[in-house]
């Protein structure tokens, strides 16, 4: 379509989550309260992390970059989300939902990667644990670390300029509470075919990369923890993989629900409760998981309080 055929917009206006008047006061104090322990959780894992030097390892240095990414794209969604609930004016302006959803996507595309990287950094942990700060070196830890998060923003400038390039004709008005590519797809009035495309390829491959690196690394660890004799060493190896699973099978599972249903399952209000339990609710459980089945990060937040009181 002729872009000299669109009318100008400016801005988008959200729905939100809610516009029923009875509901606003509990949905804001429940997400306020899931954003706040997000906020904290994810904020305090990385200080800990930072903090204590028994934590200066290649599992908790990813875990440090885990929690950032949390910590950035649910904080992109979460204020103004709730600022909404009782605003009368819910718009962004056009500039300020490209760079809502490229900070969302780059962010979401990096943990995605970051999770089959701690996969692979478990494989390399327990097949051969006396060359494992060999071959994970700070500077092997680095670049993987710096990979994902370059392959995410890379993703997400595609995403982003393909999506924003597209013609806004008719209502300025998104379904949702935050910018994100199906229910600005629909506002659109351009032929989104190439946009899908986009979004099933890139977006496609990275899941794909991402959960056959973790498959792929937890056949070698199956393999390798079945070469130990003892079922206590055996236990132990496999608990500490425990949390990381979990972690992934809630974070991928969404993302390939959200992302890769197909149209005609396509439902924007089940959409919406999707997006807030990945955008919020996922960021709040991730440091919670690792935290409440990590005996290492329990005993460095005792140190952490007994240094503060004393």
């Amino acid at each position: 379509m002729d872009r000299g055929n669109c009318s100008s917009v400016t801005e988008f206006i959200f729905l939100g989550i809610t516009n029923d008047p009875g509901m606003k006061v509990t949905v804001f104090t429940m997400f306020l309260v899931i954003y706040l322990t997000n906020f904290i959780t994810n904020l305090g894992m990385i200080i800990i992390i930072r903090m204590d030097s028994q934590l200066h390892t290649p599992m908790y240095f990813f875990l440090s970059h885990l929690s950032f990414c949390d910590l950035c794209y649910s904080t992109a969604i979460g204020p103004k989300m709730l600022v909404d609930i009782f605003a009368k004016n819910k718009s962004i302006p056009i500039i300020g939902c490209a760079l809502q959803f490229l900070i969302v996507c780059m962010f979401a595309d990096s943990e995605c990667l970051l999770l089959a990287v701690m996969a692979f950094d478990r494989y390399k942990a327990i097949s051969n644990p006396l060359l494992y700060t060999v071959n994970m070196s700070s500077t092997v830890c680095s670049l993987l670390t710096a990979a994902a998060y370059v392959v995410g923003m890379a993703d997400a400038l595609i995403h982003t300029t393909l999506t924003f390039h597209l013609c806004f004709c008719g209502s300025n008005e998104i379904n949702h509470f935050f910018c994100d590519l199906p229910p600005l797809y629909l506002l659109s009035c351009s032929d989104t075919h190439v946009n899908e495309l986009a979004l099933f390829t890139f977006f496609g491959f990275i899941e794909l990369s991402s959960i056959s690196g973790v498959l792929i690394s937890y056949c070698y660890i199956i393999l390798s923890v079945l070469k130990i004799h003892s079922a206590e060493g055996r236990l132990k190896a496999f608990s500490t993989c425990t949390s990381h699973l979990i972690a992934v099978a809630i974070f991928q599972g969404t993302m390939l629900f959200m992302y890769f249903r197909p149209s005609s399952a396509y439902s924007l209000d089940q959409d919406k409760m999707t997006s807030l339990f990945y955008t919020l609710v996922i960021p709040m459980l991730n440091p919670l998981i690792y935290s409440l089945r990590n005996k290492d990060v329990k005993e460095a937040l005792e140190k952490l309080k007994t240094k503060r009181w004393f």
